[in-house]
């Protein structure tokens, strides 16, 4: 089986390695396309067997998954660029690209000499955390089997944990983990600067709240307890967890993390 991936800024740099690490492709089954010859150069760094092309889609062809690393406003002129090439019958189309729909990457890929043909569609939004293999990413499709669908699983799984949803979750799901990332780097960030003014460093502050953030994640995710549980665990009556819970709950915690999730979706 053979994989192509159209575009290799940070998102599909970190694919491309991802799928070196994995188990389902080997190097040689991989082609890398970019505009650019920079980043191809570090990926045939990082594994030479890997193929790489310089704004030239001639391989696309032989690739049984086709993916779109791309922003979302390239989507569709790539899309024009390369469905004479593809063929709907065998080939699996996957986009990264948040903002661009199924039913929009469908309406573009239809040929005039057969509007009726229907590619196999994926939408996979993963985040930022696929560059370190932690990645969760949301899977969609449309005319995908079962079988085609347990592959893309199987696929991102190797980059971190992949859930399949219906696309009209999707958005919601982006709240939670594509914009999620960024509120628990923002909770890092402020943890860090009542750190600095408890006395520590800011380095010294930020590794001890990024193990202790990793240590709670796995608390809940090997345990599967309720993380209200967990806090009953450190709040002793009269104790320090509990004083500094009750004035981030007085200042806002909770309503302020609900109401930007539902404004990011």
């Amino acid at each position: 089986m053979k994989i192509a991936i159209i575009g290799c800024g940070n998102m599909g740099n970190a694919i491309v390695q991802g799928l070196v690490r994995g188990t389902v492709f080997t190097p040689s089954d991989i082609t890398a396309i970019d505009v650019r010859q920079e980043p191809l150069d570090a990926l045939k760094a990082f594994a030479p067997e890997i193929n790489t092309a310089l704004e030239n889609y001639d391989s696309l062809p032989n690739a049984d998954i086709v993916i779109l690393a791309l922003k979302p406003w390239l989507i569709k002129d790539t899309i024009w660029d390369i469905k004479f090439k593809l063929d709907y019958s065998r080939q699996i189309l996957v986009s990264i690209a948040a903002g661009v729909t199924i039913d929009e990457m469908n309406e573009s890929l239809k040929k005039v000499s057969d509007p009726f043909e229907h590619p196999t569609l994926f939408r996979v939004i993963p985040n930022t955390a696929i560059a370190v293999g932690e990645s969760v990413s949301l899977i969609a499709s449309k005319n995908a089997t079962p079988e085609q669908q347990d592959l893309l699983v199987k696929i991102f799984n190797e980059m971190g944990k992949a859930v399949i949803l219906d696309e009209n979750k999707l958005a919601d799901g982006i709240a939670l983990t594509s914009c999620g990332i960024a509120y628990f780097f923002r909770h890092v960030r402020a943890a860090m600067q009542a750190g600095v003014e408890m006395g520590f460093y800011p380095k010294e502050a930020q590794d001890l709240i990024a193990h202790t953030m990793k240590g709670a994640a796995e608390l809940l995710l090997q345990t599967g307890a309720n993380p209200e549980e967990e806090i009953d665990k450190v709040t002793t009556p009269g104790g320090l967890t509990i004083k500094g819970l009750n004035e981030m709950e007085a200042n806002g915690f909770s309503n302020a993390v609900i109401k930007g999730l539902k404004a990011s979706k």
